[in-house]
């Protein structure tokens, strides 16, 4: 009997999925695919209930003869593997992304004389509802709280893009391209004191208190699903870094990055060119120490920002200090450098990987941008943040724009470089 191979990206079986494999069935033997966890993060399709649960879910509709994992979201693998006459999917994988997914299946199906099946794509009011309603989970505070970690034992190292406002949350969170033979997005969002300082117009000094950083958040939050971890600058006191400790907990924030410099808040990338003065190990330990005290839910991450090499206060120092931070309670570390070389960097995480295999690294490569996620990863480094990349892409942007306005007196010329009104409306959600 022929058989027909059907792969699920979902959480969840609904009307369109029963259409699908009920066409499938009139084929032949059905085997259904589960993709797995991390491809299914690559695809923005974050898993809310493990692959077991998906797998015995799909077993238990009749007309599936067997199931299996699939481990990569192109499909030479498990074609390769299983060989089936038809591979069936909806006709909704037309266009985008997606495409890249359809051209590898009928590639691979060339390869043996296999055939694809279409079938028109199931949506409507009900799906919708069902949809919306696997959004709004992901959404929760309680679950995006503890959505960073697990993405830590997910992914091999966690994608994170500055946002500063809600539109900039849904670029973060809608962005998927194909590239090298695989889906890909960002995973997390990050909030910035400098982003957030510069889209009010304000200096990088903590001059724009927790109250408007939590505006900031609320706006991301309402319009986006992926963790958030949030500049929380150097934590201020200690008194009013517990109490802030609480309220991005409770808000859902999955992590604050907290830096162990004291005074003025100065950005980092001025190294040395400014006066800048580091924390004493025992005092930013104390501040760890009592923000993991305060904190409510294991799902909250404190993640102590090392700046030794960044005012030139050596490797050894740098050691100690993330040594003395994990000891404290820090449940990452991240090391900061301004140099165009990762070198230190890396030296840095392969020295840190001796004492610790586990703790989370967390690196931001500002300045040595020409380093990929890979090299960082084979460094031991768990998360990636593009730090202020959409704030300095926007502003040249919306200047160039300005003087193309007032050059010409007129918005013609300017025009071919906007984004069309309507992809504006489609970006953004109706609630």
């Amino acid at each position: 009997m022929s058989t027909v191979y059907a792969c699920f990206c979902t959480d969840v079986i609904h009307e369109g999925h029963y259409n699908l494999i009920k066409k499938a069935a009139e084929y032949g033997d059905v085997i259904a695919g589960v993709l797995c966890d991390r491809e299914m993060v690559r695809y923005n399709r974050f898993p809310t209930v493990s692959i077991e649960q998906r797998i015995a879910m799909l077993e238990a509709v009749p007309e599936i003869s067997r199931v299996v994992v699939q481990e990569d979201i192109m499909y030479d693998n498990i074609l390769t593997e299983l060989q089936p006459d038809y591979v069936i999917h909806g006709d909704n994988w037309q266009g985008g992304p997606e495409s890249a997914i359809r051209a590898n299946v009928a590639i691979n199906l060339a390869k043996y004389g296999g055939k694809l099946i279409e079938v028109p794509y199931t949506y409507n009011d009900e799906i919708k509802k069902i949809d919306d309603r696997m959004r709004d989970k992901l959404a929760m505070p309680e679950f995006r709280r503890g959505r960073l970690k697990k993405l830590l034992g997910i992914v091999p190292i966690v994608k994170t893009i500055e946002v500063h406002s809600g539109l900039t949350g849904l670029i973060a969170e809608k962005t998927v391209v194909e590239h090298d033979g695989g889906l890909d997005q960002f995973d997390a969002m990050w909030i910035s004191s400098l982003c957030d300082s510069t889209a009010k117009g304000k200096p990088d000094i903590e001059l724009v208190d927790m109250s408007s950083r939590i505006r900031t958040i609320d706006d991301v939050l309402d319009v986006t699903t992926k963790p958030i971890i949030l500049d929380a600058d150097t934590g201020g006191l200690i008194e009013h870094f517990v109490y802030n400790v609480r309220t991005l907990e409770r808000m859902g924030v999955s992590a604050i990055i907290v830096e162990d410099k004291t005074g003025l808040k100065k950005n980092s990338l001025f190294g040395t060119e400014v006066e800048q003065k580091q924390d004493s190990v025992e005092h930013f330990c104390a501040k760890l120490r009592a923000g993991k005290k305060a904190q409510r839910t294991d799902d909250f991450m404190i993640i102590a920002r090392i700046e030794s090499l960044i005012l030139e206060k050596g490797m050894e120092d740098a050691i100690a200090r993330a040594q003395a931070y994990v000891e404290a309670g820090a449940d990452a570390i991240m090391i900061h450098s301004r140099k165009q070389d990762p070198a230190e960097v890396f030296a840095f995480c392969d020295r840190f990987r001796l004492d610790f295999e586990r703790v989370p690294l967390v690196a931001v490569p500002t300045s040595y941008n020409q380093v990929t996620e890979a090299e960082l990863a084979g460094h031991g480094v768990n998360v990636v943040i593009y730090a202020n990349q959409l704030t300095r892409s926007a502003f040249p942007a919306m200047e160039a724009t300005a003087k193309s306005i007032l050059t010409h007196h007129r918005a013609y010329e300017a025009d071919q470089h906007l984004m069309p009104i309507r992809n504006i409306i489609s970006l953004i959600d109706t609630l």
